[in-house]
């Protein structure tokens, strides 16, 4: 286990867990849990061992947003919301899978780097909250961009312009989570999501994460493709079915 600051990580075989861990605080991110964790990010990204990442929170709240206290520290250049959106991005382009594991609250800040995550596992009692409108705080464009993206226009309005907070089922219908289950099951759905994304080839995750998050062209596309031909990802897949057994991968196929 490695810690920085309020940032606190773990590796298990192939799957990593990034912990918000500022309890006392519901998880807050303070500047500097928002300035550090692109560097942890870029870190794991180079990590062979490292196959899929959990983002979850210490004890019983995933993050309760921004810490407001440090809010004019979070700004540069005239962008009030420059490290936030910094530690956004280098969520989005992390090349392996990440799992948002979400407990308690998850609201400004919490659910910017919720849904800066591929997918969003949430416990019965979560509750969710997009809150800048309480502050007079102009929401990141692509942070917007990116809800809307995810439960559509009208639904990202009526969680912007009321900044209430809605439960889990809630949520749930509206596709800003993927699953929703007891708090006890949490951790446990959690993991065994993230061990079989293990299981499953890099090359493809890494190529539809690409293509799906919309930063690759047909160029790209067609480089995904002779990769998979030419690493042997494609004909191990073809063989591995036709024996009837599970696929053994390569890693370094990338």
């Amino acid at each position: 286990m490695t810690s920085s600051g309020h940032l606190t990580l773990t590796i298990a075989g192939h799957i990593a867990t990034l912990t918000l861990n500022r309890p006392e605080k519901r998880n807050a991110m303070t500047a500097q849990m928002w300035q550090e964790l692109p560097g942890i990010l870029s870190g794991l990204a180079t990590d062979p061992a490292v196959r899929v990442l959990l983002l979850t929170g210490a004890g019983e709240t995933f993050c309760a947003g921004a810490d407001i206290s440090e809010i004019a520290k979070l700004g540069e250049n005239g962008d009030d919301t420059a490290l936030t959106v910094a530690a956004e991005r280098a969520l989005i382009e992390f090349p392996k899978p990440v799992i948002a594991v979400i407990d308690g609250y998850c609201v400004g800040g919490g659910c910017q780097l919720a849904l800066a995550c591929d997918l969003r596992i949430a416990s019965s009692r979560a509750r969710f909250g997009i809150t800048p409108a309480k502050l007079g705080i102009v929401y990141p464009m692509s942070s917007a961009r990116r809800l809307v993206e995810t439960v559509g226009p009208a639904r990202a309005k009526y969680l912007i312009y009321t900044a209430e907070l809605i439960d889990a089922g809630h949520a749930l219908r509206i596709g800003l989570v993927d699953e929703v289950v007891p708090p006890e099951e949490l951790a446990g759905r959690a993991y065994g999501m993230a061990a079989t994304i293990a299981t499953r080839s890099r090359l493809t995750l890494a190529a539809m994460k690409e293509i799906i998050d919309g930063r690759a062209d047909e160029e790209a596309f067609r480089r995904w493709q002779r990769v998979a031909r030419e690493s042997g990802e494609l004909a191990e897949g073809v063989r591995a079915f036709q024996e009837g057994r599970s696929p053994r991968f390569s890693w370094d196929a990338i």
